[in-house]
Order: structure tokens, then sequence, then C-alpha cells
């Protein structure tokens, strides 16, 4: 690797004009720093480091002034910097796959001859993942009893608790004092009329003084945070105990044990690439990690609900209230759809999981972290 690049070398490399290079230097966002042999101002590896952060963000739509800011934020090292970047991007692209999805049936609409509403066409542009997954979730997202005793017992005499991402409001204890935190709108209006009151805004930035509750608790939802770690250091600012449902994404965890990731949608492991493990997740708030079963008839309609029912998993309405299934896209999701189709048809699928006929509830690696 070349010890300094050159500012034409640098332009070459990252597809952009050595003009906007020189109006970088000129604003102060990146200056060469190094200088080449003949005496020419060069780019040293920091200032690359700094220039990729720039363009990343730039490609995202930030402009000048608040890209100085987040790379020059001083909270965060060149590691939390780069998940910070891979979290939005990662949202710019389930963005796009919930559009894509938009359009998928918009198109199947038109081909019937039905034209969507000027307010549908709205809304597509719009779209955040949940705006296109969350209309599907009452029907199949309900609280699962004998995982919400878990979480319930994890919150020990807590009183006041904050649900962090409450989407609809499952799993938030009836006989406590519960504030909800949720940024999808679409989310928040499905909440029923005499849930917890809810407050728009991220778990990276809680409204929220310190100490101000007794729990905070998170249900299946950190794997959707732009920065998994600062949420989670978020909720201990805000409370002496954290409850986290999540799940052991590796592959003896996850990947390789749950069938519908194994043999039918290895796409999901993509999903995953670059996330922190459950472990790092678990140290940065100090948290034990508890196993959670999952019962053969979950109540909860989340991806690995349906282990021993695999025919839910052909099901239009189940698969829309699952977003990995958004965020693989339509190609893959057609092609494990049908592969399982095939499989439960011809008895291959039984004969593959034999072992599963008999069993009352599954380790999926599902998780609950408690700090």
């Amino acid at each position: 690797m070349e010890e300094h690049l050159t500012v034409g070398r640098v332009a070459e490399l990252a597809d952009v004009t050595v003009r906007t290079l020189h109006h970088y230097d000129e604003v102060g966002l990146v200056q060469p720093s190094a200088r080449t042999a003949g005496g020419y101002r060069a780019y040293s590896a920091q200032d690359v480091e700094r220039l990729r952060e720039v363009l990343a963000y730039r490609r995202l739509g930030f402009g000048l002034r608040e890209i100085a800011r987040l790379v020059d934020d001083p909270a965060g090292d060149a590691v939390a910097r780069l998940r910070r970047l891979r979290g939005l991007l990662a949202e710019q692209r389930d963005r796009a796959a919930a559009m894509v999805t938009a359009i998928d049936r918009e198109l199947q609409a038109r081909a019937m001859g039905i034209r969507t509403t000027p307010e549908e066409q709205l809304m597509m542009v719009g779209a955040q993942l949940y705006e296109v997954i969350g209309s599907d979730y009452p029907a199949t997202r309900r609280t699962e009893p004998r995982i919400a005793a878990q979480v319930w017992s994890a919150l020990g005499d807590a009183r006041t608790v904050l649900n962090v991402g409450a989407g609809t409001g499952s799993y938030e204890p009836v006989d406590r004092e519960v504030t909800a935190v949720e940024p999808s709108a679409v989310m928040r209006a499905q909440r029923p009329a005499d849930a917890a009151p809810c407050v728009a805004a991220s778990a990276e930035r809680l409204p929220f003084a310190d100490q101000s509750f007794d729990a905070a608790m998170a249900f299946s939802t950190i794997h959707h945070w732009q920065d998994p770690i600062a949420g989670l250091r978020e909720m201990r600012r805000v409370a002496r105990r954290v409850v986290v449902f999540t799940h052991d994404s590796s592959e003896a965890g996850w990947l390789n044990r749950f069938w519908l990731s194994r043999d039918y949608l290895p796409e999901v492991g993509e999903l995953i690439v670059g996330r922190p493990s459950v472990n790092e997740l678990a140290e940065a708030i100090g948290a034990r990690i508890e196993p959670v079963l999952i019962p053969w008839d979950c109540a909860d309609g989340f991806f690995e609900a349906y282990w021993r029912r695999p025919e839910a998993y052909l099901e239009e309405h189940v698969r829309r209230a699952v977003s990995v299934w958004t965020r693989v896209g339509p190609q893959a999701e057609r092609r494990a759809v049908e592969q399982l189709r095939d499989d439960l048809t011809s008895g291959r699928w039984a004969e593959r999981n034999p072992e599963l006929a008999d069993l009352d509830a599954a380790e999926l690696g599902l998780r609950l972290l408690v700090a």
C-alpha cells in the first residue's frame, strides 16, 4: 500500500473530482497533511480514513456542516463512527427495500386493474421499513405470555419502566407505570387507546434525564437501531435496570441452528454482518445473558416463532409482519417460499427436521440481557 496518496490518486480511487478535494481542503474538512518526495501535498492514512467518512456521509445526503460535526465528534472512536455510519447505510438500504416492496405491490395491483390512491403513492416515497411492514403487525405480533413472564420477572421490583422501540405495545407490563418510546408513526398509531403514553424518539437519543426510571426494556428491536451500543448505553443512563430481548446472531447460536435461515434463507447472514455480537451488547452495559426458549405455539409471530409450524411461512401476512423478509428482498423471499412449499409437499422438510416434532419449546438463540 502506498504510504501517501497524491490528490490526483485519491480523486481517482474515490471517484470524485480534484476540485471537490480542493474544496474540502479550503473549508478545513479534509486537509492533506503529508508531502510526497517531490514536495507535493499528499494524504496520509489518517487523512484517507477521514475522507472516507466524509464521502460516505456526503453520498447519504448530509451537508458539509453536519458532516464536520459527525467526523469531529469527540465522543466516538473510529469503530464507533464506523458503526454509526453502517447504521445509516443500513437504514438507507432498508428504506430502498421497503420502497421496492411497495412498488411490487403497486405493480401487482395495477396488473389487476387497481389504481393506488395519491395518499398511497406518497406513502411509498416516504416509506420507512415499519411503514411497510407495520400495518400487518396486529394480526400476528401479539404478546407471548410465557416469554413475557420471563421479561417481566427480569424487571424485578421496578415500578417505573421505559419501553424503548415499543412498537404497538406488546410486552408492556400492565401492573407498572410504563412510558414508551417509538420512532415510527405507523407503529405509534396502532397502539391501543389504553396503552402507555408514547414519545416519538430514537433509542440513541432518549429525551429523559439520568436515572429517570427504575428499569428500561427493549423487546426485539435493537436490530433496527442505527447504533445498538449507543442505544443500550442510553438505556443504562436513564434507568437503574436494563432488560433487552434480542438474539445470538452467531452461526452456532442462530444462523445454522434455525432451519429457515440455514436451509432456505441464507441471505439472513448478510443482514448481520458488522453488527455487534450478543456478547458485545452484554459487555456494553454489564449484562448477564439468559436463554429464551420459544414455545411451539408461540403467539408472537417473530421470525423464529413458527419453527414447528413451517406452513405459516407460506402466508403473506405472516411474512409481512417480520422485517427480515422485507430486508432480504423480493427475489430471495420468492425463492425461499417456493423451496419451502416444495419441501413441505414432498415431505423433505419433515425428513430434514425429525427432531422438532416432539419438542414443546426450542432453543434458537433468543437471549435476554439483564443489567
